[in-house]
């Protein structure tokens, strides 16, 4: 049986707005590394960055540290 993203979330909310405005997100990860980019989708285990040269990285929610909008 497959899982909804649950919309109702705060956090998935936010999500959709950074991605409705096209906005840049900076994504600490628990190894250390940060990855930066605008967000392209999100489904229940994962996170789609586009970095600035458009190459996409697949990030596993269980893997994020935070996540912040860049200024």
């Amino acid at each position: 049986m497959a899982v909804e993203l649950e919309t109702g979330l705060p956090s998935v909310r936010q999500i959709q707005g950074l991605i409705r405005d096209g906005k840049e997100v900076e994504f600490k990860l628990v190894t250390g590394d940060l990855l930066a980019g605008k967000i392209r989708w999100q489904d229940t285990d994962c996170i789609a960055l586009v970095d600035q040269y458009d190459q996409i990285t697949i990030v596993w929610r269980q893997a994020i540290v935070y996540l912040k909008p860049r200024l």
